[in-house]
């Protein structure tokens, strides 16, 4: 199974509701950056993609760059996501085969990432439009867990779409 925490790219500072705020210009460069490389990435994999996305705008619009189905999951909005959360929507790791992306909110991508990584929730930064992506593997009869890709938007600049 593959976990791709995928941090919602840069957002409006303000709108009606913090749920409305639309993705900016950056941000939508951002999105498509980052859609247009998991895109090679997965090239193949695209029947094993599950795509969630919390209610906010900013967090769909992100997840829409890919152009593949995105479930839409209040477990994962700003105000009542948690690490917890993030993993019980994403069924990790028991997914099989499965590619699961999230795309969501500071400080829950954080957190989950930092739990993954060390089994200690606590606050870990991700840049706007990153990802973290996980990867459960088994070899040798043996289960382990590692960090494919940590990946900002910055990077990808030259995968203008």
């Amino acid at each position: 199974m593959d976990l791709i925490l995928w941090r919602h790219a840069e957002a409006e500072e303000t709108a009606s509701t913090d749920l409305a705020r639309a993705l900016t210009g950056k941000g939508r460069k951002q999105a498509s950056r980052m859609a247009k490389w998991l895109r090679t990435q997965l090239a193949g994999r695209d029947a094993d993609v599950v795509l969630y996305a919390s209610q906010a705008r900013r967090s769909q619009e992100t997840a829409n760059a890919l152009g593949w189905p995105v479930s839409i999951d209040a477990r994962l909005n700003p105000d009542s996501a948690s690490a917890a959360r993030v993993l019980e929507t994403s069924q990790w790791p028991q997914g099989g085969d499965k590619v699961v992306i999230i795309v969501g909110h500071q400080p829950m991508l954080g957190r989950t990432a930092s739990l993954l990584l060390g089994g200690v929730e606590q606050e870990t930064s991700v840049k706007k439009g990153g990802i973290w992506w996980f990867q459960r593997r088994e070899r040798d009869g043996e289960i382990d867990f590692l960090l494919k890709a940590m990946v900002a938007p910055d990077l990808l600049a030259g995968l203008e779409e």
